[in-house]
C-alpha cells in the first residue's frame, strides 16, 4: 500500500504504525508519530492501522543547544 512519510510517498507492508517503525528501524521512544494530522500516543502505535493513503510525519526528539 501506498503512504505519505514526511511528505515522500512509499509503498509499505506495515499493518501497524508499530510495525513500520520496526521496518524502518526507528526506536519508537524516539519519535513522536502523527497520523492524518493526529498526534497517535506511544500507547496505541501498535493498535493503529495504517490505511492506504494515510500521511505520516514522524518527529524525532534531538538534544543540543547550548
Amino acid at each position: 500500500m501506498q503512504v505519505k512519510i514526511n511528505g515522500k510517498v512509499e509503498e509499505v507492508s506495515a499493518g501497524t504504525v508499530m510495525d513500520l517503525l520496526q521496518a524502518k528501524k526507528i526506536e519508537p521512544q524516539m519519535v513522536a508519530v502523527e497520523v492524518n494530522d493526529t498526534m497517535v500516543e506511544r500507547t496505541q502505535l501498535a493498535t493503529t492501522t495504517l490505511k492506504e493513503g494515510d500521511r505520516l510525519e514522524f518527529l524525532f526528539y534531538m538534544g543540543g543547544g547550548c
